[in-house]
C-alpha cells in the first residue's frame, strides 16, 4: 500500500515537472521584432547646454504659494521661446491657469483623433541641509563628465526639453503630422496638477477632444534592476495607483504623568497603528502586475523563468519573495504607510490628544471607499476619529495593451533602445497624466530614461542628473514616436 502511495506520488511529481518544464519552454516571448531606427543626427552638446540652461530657473511649485515663483515660471516660458524658435512659430501656444502650457500642432488630417506628449515644467525643492550632498551646485545647470546635472535634470525637464528639441527637429524638415499633437506641460504636477494639468484637460473637453492616447512622464528603462533579466527593461505604466491619505485623532482626559491611566492617548494610538501596521491589505500577482510578469517570463533566464512562466503553480511563492521588496510589493496590493505621529509637549504631562496620518496608495481594484473600510476594521478602536484629505484620488484606470497608443509607445521604445525588453507596468506614485482621463481612455506613463539601480534615489534626492548620451536617446524616442504615429498621407 506504502510502495503504492509513493510510486503515485513519483508520477504526479513527475507530470507535474514535465508541465512545468514544457510550459516554460512553450511559453513564446511578447517582443514585437522591429528594425533599431537609424541615430538621430543631432548636435547632443548643444542639446545638452539648452538643458542646462533652463536648470537655475527655480520653478519650484508650492500647495499653499500658488504664485510664489511665477518669475522663475516666466522666466523659463521666455527662455523656451528663445530657444525653439520653429516650435513657438508653427504651434499654437496657451498659458492656462497660472503658468501651465499647452501647445497645439494642427494634423494635416482633421478626421484623425489627436495625441498629446505631457511633461511638467516644476520641480521639488532640495531638501534643507542636504546641499553639500550634492557634487554640483543643484541649480548651476552644470555639464560635466557626461552628465547634465542639477534638480529637473530627471524630474521633468528632461522630458520637456526632449519633447521639444524633437519637434524642433521635425519642423526644421518639413514634417507635419497626420493627427494634431498637443504639448502639454503643468506647472505644478509635484503638489498635485490641479492649477495645470487638470484645467488643461477640462479645457480639452469643454473643446470636445477625444484623445487617441496620451503619453506623460512614468516608469523607466531599468539596467540591470530586475533580478535574472540580462537585458534593461522598459517598463510602460499602464496605470498608476490612488492616493489615500487619512488624518486619524484620539482624545481623552489629559493629566499628570504620576497617576497614568491604563490606556493614555498615546499608547491607545500606538496599539491601533501597530494593528493597522500589521494587517497590510491582500496583496497577489493579478491586473497590470500579472500582464508585467507574464511579459517579463519568457526573456529571464534560469529559475526566474521557471517560476514566473509557471505563476498558475508558483504564484504565491513568487508573491511571497515580492512582498520582501518595498518596489515589487509596491506593485502586488494596496501599501500602508504611516506617516506621521503627533501628541505631547512636555514630558510630565499626559497628552488629551493624540493624532496620526496614514498615507496609502490603492492598488487598481481596490477603491477608496474599501481602503476607509479596511482602516477602519484594523485600527480595532471606535475612539479614534477618521478624516479624509480632500485631495484623495481613486486608482486611475488600466490603458489597454491592445491600443494604438501601447503599440505606437512599444514600438518606438524598441526602435530607439534596441537593447530594451518593453513590458507593461504600474505606475505607483502620481502623475498629471491621472487627470487626462477626461479625455482619453488610452494614457500611458514611460519617461525614456536608462537608470541602473544606483540612480533611483537621484529622483527627489542628491545629486540628480541625466547622461548627455541617454539624453541624445530621450530625444531619440521623441522624434521617432512623432514620426511613427503622426505621418502624413
Amino acid at each position: 500500500m506504502i510502495k503504492r502511495v509513493f510510486l503515485a506520488l513519483l508520477l504526479v511529481l513527475v507530470a507535474l515537472a514535465a508541465a512545468v518544464a514544457v510550459n516554460t519552454l512553450r511559453t513564446p516571448s511578447r517582443q514585437v521584432a522591429v528594425a533599431p531606427a537609424p541615430r538621430l543626427a543631432i548636435d547632443a552638446q548643444a542639446a545638452a547646454k539648452r538643458l542646462a540652461g533652463a536648470i537655475p530657473m527655480r520653478t519650484v511649485s508650492s500647495f499653499d504659494d500658488a504664485k510664489g515663483n511665477d518669475a522663475e515660471f516666466d522666466k523659463l516660458h521666455a527662455y523656451l521661446a528663445q530657444q525653439f524658435p520653429k516650435v513657438h512659430a508653427t504651434l499654437k501656444k496657451e498659458v492656462v491657469g497660472q503658468k501651465a502650457l499647452l501647445y497645439t500642432w494642427p494634423g494635416t488630417d482633421p478626421a484623425a483623433k489627436p495625441i498629446a506628449l505631457m511633461a511638467h515644467q516644476d520641480m521639488v525643492p532640495i531638501a534643507p541641509g542636504t546641499e553639500k550632498a550634492w557634487t554640483v551646485d543643484p541649480f548651476a545647470g552644470e555639464i560635466r563628465d557626461g552628465y547634465i546635472w542639477g534638480r529637473g535634470t530627471l524630474d521633468n525637464k528632461s522630458n520637456l526639453f526632449a519633447q521639444m528639441e524633437a519637434v524642433e527637429l521635425l519642423i526644421g524638415s518639413g514634417f507635419q503630422p497626420k493627427q494634431t499633437v498637443y504639448l502639454v506641460m503643468g506647472d505644478d504636477e509635484e503638489v498635485g496638477g490641479l492649477r495645470g494639468a487638470r484645467p488643461i484637460a477640462e479645457l480639452l473637453k469643454s473643446r470636445g477632444v477625444e484623445l487617441d492616447w496620451v503619453l506623460d512622464e512614468g516608469l523607466l528603462v531599468l539596467d540591470g534592476v530586475l533580478p535574472g533579466l540580462g537585458k534593461p527593461a522598459a517598463l510602460i505604466g499602464l496605470a498608476e495607483k490612488g492616493y489615500a491619505t487619512f488624518f486619524l485623532s484620539f482624545d481623552t482626559a489629559p493629566g499628570h504623568s504620576s497617576m497614568p491611566p491604563q490606556h493614555s492617548a498615546i499608547g491607545s494610538m500606538s496599539a491601533a497603528l501597530a494593528r493597522l501596521e500589521a494587517n497590510q491589505m491582500p496583496g497577489a500577482i493579478q491586473g497590470v502586475a500579472g500582464e508585467m510578469f507574464g511579459t517579463l517570463a519568457p526573456e529571464m533566464g534560469g529559475i526566474n523563468r521557471v517560476m514566473l512562466s509557471n505563476l498558475w503553480l508558483t504564484g504565491p511563492l513568487v508573491a511571497g519573495q515580492l512582498a520582501k521588496s518595498p518596489s515589487s510589493n509596491a506593485m502586488l496590493r494596496t501599501t500602508t504607510a504611516l506617516t506621521i505621529v503627533r501628541a505631547g509637549n512636555k514630558d510630565n504631562v499626559l497628552p488629551g490628544r493624540a493624532e496620526a496620518a496614514v498615507n496609502f496608495r490603492v492598488l487598481p481594484g481596490d477603491t477608496l471607499a474599501s481602503v476607509e473600510a479596511h482602516l477602519r476594521k484594523s485600527l480595532g478602536n471606535d475612539a479614534i476619529q477618521v478624516k479624509a484629505y480632500p485631495g484623495n484620488s481613486e486608482p486611475s484606470p488600466v490603458s489597454p495593451i491592445d491600443s494604438t497608443g501601447y503599440r505606437a509607445v512599444q514600438q518606438a521604445v524598441r526602435q530607439v533602445f534596441p537593447d530594451a525588453v518593453v513590458a507593461p507596468g504600474l505606475m505607483t506614485a502620481a502623475t498629471d497624466s491621472r487627470h487626462f482621463s477626461l479625455v482619453s481612455k488610452a494614457v500611458f506613463r514611460f519617461s525614456p530614461i536608462r537608470v541602473k539601480s544606483e540612480d533611483l534615489p537621484r529622483f527627489h534626492g542628491n545629486n540628480e542628473r541625466v547622461s548627455i548620451a541617454n539624453y541624445a536617446e530621450m530625444i531619440g524616442f521623441y522624434h521617432q514616436l512623432l514620426r511613427n504615429t503622426a505621418q502624413p498621407d
